[in-house]
Order: structure tokens, then C-alpha cells, then sequence
């Protein structure tokens, strides 16, 4: 699908669920890894994440467009368009969008944790590093530390 065919869809999308023109441009934004849309405040444009098509489902992509078109429509009626707001969620739930886009291929694994506790409080602390348990104590109670796990 080319950023022509995406304008077209998301122009169609609008009329057909919302009944409101869109006039600005959508596009595919290869950068996007953790996201499956933007909307942005400034220039009313929306990004869509090209994972969203090729990794899923047609459907997949007209529920991010969906849910990017409500933040759009929200913000230029003047209504406060974040995801917690009720009037967000009751748009989206009325049109059909996705709440979540799914996991991509390309999102970061977490890094290990390592797991260390306090021999005198118990306190347990889990951290990315490796800690230096001779030189580094418990913060609460200056206990000394424990590697747990690795």
C-alpha cells in the first residue's frame, strides 16, 4: 500500500465512521517501531506504523487509523483528546478502533535483571547492572547486599 492509497483509506474511514471530512495528510512512517500511529497536535497530519500492514491484518490497520482519527476529530472540536478521557474512549468504542496496537517485530527486548536483597532489612532492589555489593549498601538501612538472581 502506497501513502496515496493510505490518504484515500483514511479520508474514507473518516466520512464513513465519523461523517467529518479529513483534511490533512496521512502517511506511513517507517521510523515508528513502538507505536502502531501518531497524531500530531501541531500539523493535524497522522503517522501509521508500515508494521501495522505487513505484519498484521487489514483489519488491524483500519482500527489504528480509527483510533488516530479520534484523537484528530476530538482535537479540532476542541476537546481534550488523551487516552484517558471518557470522551476518547466512548468515540473509539463507537466507531470500532483498536484501544492497543499490537506488539511489533521490532520492539526491544527487555534487558536482564538482576535481583539483590538486604541481609539485615530484607529490602529487595532489582536493578540492570551488576552492583558492587562490597561497595554499595541497602539504602534503607545500610545492610549489606545479596545477589538473588542473575
Amino acid at each position: 500500500m502506497t501513502n496515496e492509497q493510505l490518504q484515500k483509506l483514511v479520508e474514507q474511514i473518516s466520512l464513513e465512521f465519523f461523517a467529518k471530512p479529513f483534511k490533512h495528510q496521512a502517511t506511513f512512517n517507517p521510523r515508528l517501531k513502538t507505536t502502531g500511529g501518531r497524531y500530531h497536535l501541531t500539523s493535524h497530519n497522522i503517522d501509521i506504523n508500515p508494521l501495522m500492514l505487513t505484519e498484521f491484518s487489514r483489519a488491524n490497520l483500519m482500527g489504528v487509523v480509527k483510533h488516530e482519527l479520534c484523537h484528530y476529530h476530538l482535537h479540532l472540536a476542541g476537546v481534550p483528546s488523551n487516552h484517558r478521557n471518557q470522551e476518547f474512549k466512548s468515540l473509539l468504542l463507537a466507531v470500532g478502533g483498536s484501544r492497543y496496537a499490537p506488539r511489533t517485530s521490532k520492539v526491544k527486548v527487555r534487558a536482564k535483571l538482576h535481583h539483590y536483597q538486604c541481609l539485615s532489612c530484607g529490602q529487595q532492589y532489582e536493578r540492570q547492572r551488576l552492583v558492587n555489593t562490597v561497595k554499595y549498601r541497602c539504602g534503607k538501612c545500610h545492610g549489606k547486599l545479596k545477589l538473588i538472581s542473575a
